[in-house]
């Protein structure tokens, strides 16, 4: 006897594209409250961690789903490129964090704090736009929401650049300044790929809206 599932094959990508988006918020927010509150080191990161292997778990469910799935809600191409970009944001979370009890950083910076709350503004801003994909009579208002991402990454850039100066006018350290100048390129990376997420919504969008 044959089983027909409830849900329409096609709708479990903007599912598990939800999964990305919501368990990358999370590593984000969990990036904040590490900066925000200097304790638990450790176990901090050790959750973060958990939430990075959580997003490989989902992106390699969107690509075995997409070697099955006949019939695509979009490209191929595009779901492929959306899976990859969700998840790297969520990897240089964890990156970044990672770095921070790797190199046992003191305190963290208020550069850091800084880029660590447009990390959770994008990460937001990628939350609501995703649940929008699966709505057709939706997709002109992702476009919205890719102009804000935009904005925030260039925000970031801007915090990035001012970290970067006041690393080398700040300190003669060198190995204090290539610790930081590694936590912050891995934040402001994460934002970059924030954007990327935004130029792969976008594309869909105009292709479908």
């Amino acid at each position: 006897m044959f089983k027909f599932a409830f849900i329409p094959r096609e709708e479990k990508f903007f599912d598990l594209f939800e999964d990305s988006a919501q368990n990358m918020v999370k590593a984000a927010q969990g990036l904040k409250d590490l900066l925000d509150n200097w304790q638990d080191v450790g176990q901090k990161v050790a959750d973060i961690t958990e939430l990075e292997h959580q997003g490989d778990t989902i992106a390699h469910q969107i690509m075995a789903l997409l070697h099955r799935t006949f019939v695509t809600p979009f490209d191929r191409e595009d779901i492929a490129l959306l899976s990859h970009t969700l998840d790297d944001v969520t990897d240089f979370i964890h990156a970044a964090a990672d770095a921070m009890l790797i190199y046992r950083i003191d305190r963290p910076s208020k550069r850091a704090r800084e880029l660590a709350d447009i990390i959770v503004l994008a990460a937001a801003e990628v939350a609501k736009a995703v649940p929008r994909l699966r709505h057709r009579d939706q997709l002109k208002k992702v476009l919205d929401h890719c102009i804000e991402l935009n904005r925030l990454e260039n925000l970031a850039d801007t915090a990035y650049r001012s970290a970067l100066g006041e690393l080398f006018d700040d300190s003669r350290d060198m190995g204090y300044i290539i610790k930081w100048r590694e936590i912050y390129e891995h934040m402001e990376s994460a934002t970059d790929r924030c954007e990327d997420v935004a130029n792969v919504l976008e594309g869909v969008a105009l292709k479908h809206a």
